[in-house]
């Protein structure tokens, strides 16, 4: 070793000891037991099992590991022994360790938390639709028993996460999009906002570095005048807490640039149309002999003697928690400027337990108080649980199944006994049903809400009472699901949908059978693909479906697609000058092998009309964020990256997903959607139509004018060559009179 190496090395071993030590100061500065000893062993360990491995920084990786547990202690809270599992939550993944080994030196709780963490080592999510079911169905059942397995795990994808620009780039969509997807959920339903919110930016910002950017770049742009804006609203609240002998911290909370962006997105407004981008938080010390609930209020009293209170703003989780233990009180003001603010009003208690989630829940669970905090979570692991033991139909269905109530909030609803009912809101009379009992769920036929019959589809209030109303003929519909928003009834419908799909396959199976006999054609798989090909189904299982209900009866022309030669065919979807789609064609099919997938894809224009297929769910364009995806049938496909399909494949197929970038020369034109809305007028139609044909060059290829009472909504699908025609066009028709917003809807 020359002398560089060894100052390097020595270099390494000082920095691996100060970050140690870090751990340890934060560890004794925490309220938790002194358990220093089996920490610095556990250290020690994982020192020597990584020694020698580094990771894509070129730092040594027991870097990591330690980063984890900072993590779980410091912003998390946990104590010596998720610390210990954090430390070696690698050992039995990477190195020729046991669990076995763990357990004989650190005992069976350690083991038994790196266990769970090592079966779900990697991500979640495998190559198969079918592994990625079952990886998230044992990180599911790991939570449910102990739920610091996936607390940990949740600390491990942050710093990930905060080390993934040494990751390629095709690598930092499949790990953002699989931490959006469900990391990031999660973190959310354990009451881990801050590291939710972290989670979500650093998604955002590797999947679309240039909005990130520019939403930045306007954040700071307009911090002087929100400054001022906020500094003249909370000096009299001050003056007045003051008054009443608080002792508080007041603090102002800024919009996270991906929750802005979302908004921007989902509303299809412009980041100058947010007016909650600002919020004061106010967290105080329960004055002595005073309930904590109480001051809550006395605080919001107070304060609306100030300034005028929104009456629909008004939101009590004090008395009334959300279901992931958040407590606060939510209430917004109208400041001297003329501008609602946001006000949450939390005592310290409420304050730890918002940012730390479940770790808190355990630190106060002994304390004198007038509400369970575990209650609530119990009951969703629950649910979890119940869900595990129905097998679902589909993977991405499953996950999506699980996802629904991750972010849900709630509502309460009364029994004709008048006991009340936790419910996610926006739910229907129908997830109720499921909530009480599977049997009230598959023969529900609607309800009594408030003594009055509604449809099993009724979006329940907070505060109604329902009476569900069940019929022993009734049975599950397929269209149900398009209105059960919960995680459980819709388990339970597929489940159900599941097992009447199984009979009616094996009648289909039975007829296919029999065909091919009489028309000796022997059982091959390559025989049953070519029907399903030659009816445009998915699958074999949509094949048997199709037969088993008399949608599809087989005869000759079966006989002749088996006999024949026939190609599938796929659509390419891409729009030429002649204002029509193209010719059905093949994309040139490539073997993964083949494709270097740590150089972006260049799509070039030749290239796109010959390699590409250009997705219809998202209709990219030349300037977008885009992503490819490698599909099953060899083809590569473009999506926008925040497009929902792209999601769920960053999630499912996460190594097929290719990173890919514009080369165009504006010769191709392209399809886009955009949406006008505003007052009607007459004269308005000729306006916008002569601004985008006349002014902008571009051909209209389907325009939809819909007025409601004097305001209107206008769908136009255009013809462009790239973003730029788009933004430019949206800001000529944002200038017409009576034109209240113009966005691009794909």
């Amino acid at each position: 070793m020359n002398t560089n190496e060894e100052k390097r090395h020595m270099d390494e071993e000082a920095e691996i000891s100060a970050a140690f030590q870090e751990l340890l100061d934060a560890y004794l500065a925490s309220q938790h037991r002194r358990k220093v000893e089996i920490i610095t062993k556990a250290f020690n360990f994982a020192r020597q099992a990584h020694k020698g491995v580094r990771r894509n920084s070129g730092e040594p990786y027991i870097m990591h590991p330690l980063a984890v547990a900072r993590i779980v202690c410091s912003e998390i809270g946990l104590g010596s022994t998720s610390i210990c599992a954090a430390l070696l939550h690698d050992v039995v993944e990477d190195t020729d360790y046991t669990i076995e080994d763990i357990q004989n030196l650190f005992g069976e709780k350690i083991a038994q938390i790196v266990d769970g963490l090592t079966k779900i080592s990697g991500g979640v999510f495998g190559t198969q639709a079918s592994e990625q079911a079952e990886n998230f169905k044992k990180l599911l059942l790991t939570m449910s028993e102990d739920i610091r397995v996936i607390l940990i795990k949740i600390a491990d994808r942050l710093h990930n996460m905060r080390t993934l620009s040494y990751m390629p780039v095709n690598k930092q969509y499949k790990i953002a999009g699989e931490t959006l997807y469900i990391y990031a959920p999660i973190a959310y339903r354990l009451g881990l906002s801050r590291i939710k919110t972290e989670l979500e930016n650093l998604a955002f910002r590797y999947e679309h570095p240039e909005e990130y950017e520019k939403i930045q770049k306007k954040l700071a742009k307009t911090q002087i005048e929100r400054d001022k804006l906020y500094n003249g609203f909370v000096t009299p609240i001050r003056e007045q807490l003051d008054k009443m002998g608080f002792t508080y911290r007041i603090m102002g909370r800024l919009k996270s640039p991906y929750s802005i962006w979302n908004k921007m997105q989902t509303k299809h407004i412009a980041f100058e149309d947010i007016y909650d981008i600002l919020a004061t938080r106010i967290v105080f010390t329960p004055r002595e002999g005073r309930n904590e609930n109480n001051e809550c209020f006395n605080i919001y009293i107070a304060l609306s003697k100030l300034y005028d209170v929104h009456p629909d703003r008004l939101r009590d989780w004090v008395n009334k928690p959300r279901a992931n233990g958040y407590r606060a009180l939510h209430a917004t003001f109208m400041s001297k400027q003329g501008e609602w603010i946001e006000v949450q009003i939390r005592s310290e208690e409420m304050h730890e337990i918002a940012e730390k989630g479940i770790a808190a829940h355990w630190k106060y669970k002994n304390r004198d108080n007038n509400y369970d905090k575990d209650e609530q979570l119990d009951d969703w692991l629950h649910t979890i649980k119940e869900i595990l033991d129905d097998p679902q139909p589909n993977a991405l269905d499953f996950l999506d199944t699980i996802k629904l109530n991750l972010y849900a909030t709630e509502i309460f609803v009364f029994t004709p006994k008048g006991e009340i009912m936790t419910m996610p809101q926006n739910c229907t009379a129908l997830d109720l049903a499921y909530s009480i009992h599977t049997f009230l769920g598959n023969h529900c036929i609607g309800a009594k809400v408030n003594h009055k019959l509604v449809p099993m589809n009724h979006v329940l209030q907070s505060g109604d009472q329902v009476e569900i109303l069940t019929s022993n003929s009734q049975h599950v519909q397929a269209n149900w699901l398009t209105f059960a928003t919960t995680a459980k009834a819709r388990a339970k419908i597929q489940a159900a949908l599941k097992r009447e799909q199984r009979k009616i396959q094996k009648e289909g199976e039975e007829k296919l059978n029999a065909f091919l006999e009489k028309e000796q054609l022997a059982n091959y798989a390559n025989n049953i693909e070519k029907l399903w090909v030659h009816h445009n189904l998915a699958d074999k299982e949509a094949l048997l479906t199709a037969i088993g209900n008399g949608t599809i009866v087989l005869g000759e022309e079966d006989k002749e697609a088996l006999l024949g030669n026939q190609k599938r065919r796929f659509s390419f979807f891409f729009f030429g000058k002649e204002e029509k789609k193209e010719e059905k064609r093949e994309p040139q099919a490539q073997t993964f092998e083949e494709i270097d997938r740590k150089v972006p894809i260049r799509l070039t224009d030749d290239s796109l009309q010959k390699n590409y297929i250009i997705a219809d769910c998202c209709h990219p364009i030349p300037g977008d964020d885009v992503l490819a995806y490698y599909d099953e049938n060899k083809h590569i496909v473009i999506h926008k990256r925040q497009c929902p399909v792209a999601d769920r494949l960053k999630s499912s197929h996460g190594d097929r997903i290719l990173s890919a970038q514009w080369e165009t020369h504006r010769i191709h034109e392209f399809v886009a959607h955009i949406i006008i809305q505003g007052t009607d007028r007459i004269g308005l139609i000729n306006e916008i139509t002569g601004i985008t044909s006349q002014q902008m060059n571009v051909n209209i290829q389907k325009f939809e004018f819909e007025n409601r009472n004097g305001v209107f909504e206008c769908n136009v699908w255009l013809n462009v060559r790239d973003v730029n025609d788009v933004k430019q066009l949206c800001e000529k028709l944002k200038k017409v009179e009576s034109v209240q917003s113009v966005a691009r809807a794909d």
